[in-house]
């Protein structure tokens, strides 16, 4: 039987490399993401199913979803979609702060609890975090936003490990590393290909052993 991934924030980047990732290794893609027209045309090319114009930050559009792919077993749920925003102490914009926190956290969050009915046992949640969410590493302050709802995301993926391993459902944070996307003005380390075949790894070897746990896509295991 075919496996199937649903990926949010797919239409480029990471989430895209992992669209073309999966689908190569003979996935049903699912790609879930906000934009339309040519911006996901790279997309249908791997996806099995295309569903645009959902912002993960809405209910109603969340709900939507739901009905999208209401009776489908997904076997991987990838919470992909993000936003990276940059605040320095004296010009702190609280309204950028509260943006990010919908997207890079609640929303995860959110589709979860969403897709949970779609989820059963031997499934997987894979939350695409930064290492800039760990308290332990910050070592140079500033963005606040990104920072503050990256560490939520791990806290609310950590929770959802928890709660989830009784159903049998393994759940990770993975941080993809410094991938050139437009996120960073594609001035990163390593290509969202490389990040993407990184995260699948982890994501394999994820199991209800260890669940909940926080790793960089090259494998190596990151303080909280």
């Amino acid at each position: 039987m075919t496996s199937t991934v649903l990926i949010t924030g797919a239409n480029r980047g990471v989430g895209l490399a992992l669209a073309r990732h999966y689908h190569a290794a003979g996935w049903a893609v699912i790609g879930v993401c906000r934009s339309g027209g040519e911006e996901v045309a790279e997309l249908r090319e791997v996806a099995e199913t295309l569903i645009e114009g959902i912002d993960v930050t809405r209910p109603d559009d969340v709900t939507r979803l739901q009905r999208e792919v209401a009776g489908r077993r997904l076997d991987l749920l990838i919470n992909n979609a993000g936003m990276l925003r940059d605040e320095s102490l004296g010009e702190i914009d609280f309204d950028s702060i509260r943006e990010q926190m919908e997207i890079n956290a609640y929303a995860p969050l959110r589709v979860t609890e969403a897709l949970l009915g779609n989820l059963g046992e031997g499934g997987k949640v894979a939350n695409i975090t930064s290492r800039m969410g760990s308290i332990a590493d910050n070592d140079s302050g500033g963005r606040y936003g990104y920072r503050a709802s990256k560490a939520a995301l791990n806290a609310f993926g950590k929770s959802l490990a928890m709660d989830l391993k009784p159903r049998g459902i393994a759940v990770a944070q993975l941080h993809p590393g410094y991938v050139k996307t437009r996120m960073v003005n594609f001035g990163g380390l390593i290509s969202a290909e490389e990040a993407a075949t990184g995260i699948a790894q982890c994501i394999h070897e994820l199991t209800l052993h260890t669940t909940g746990g926080f790793w960089h896509s090259n494998g190596e295991e990151l303080p909280w």
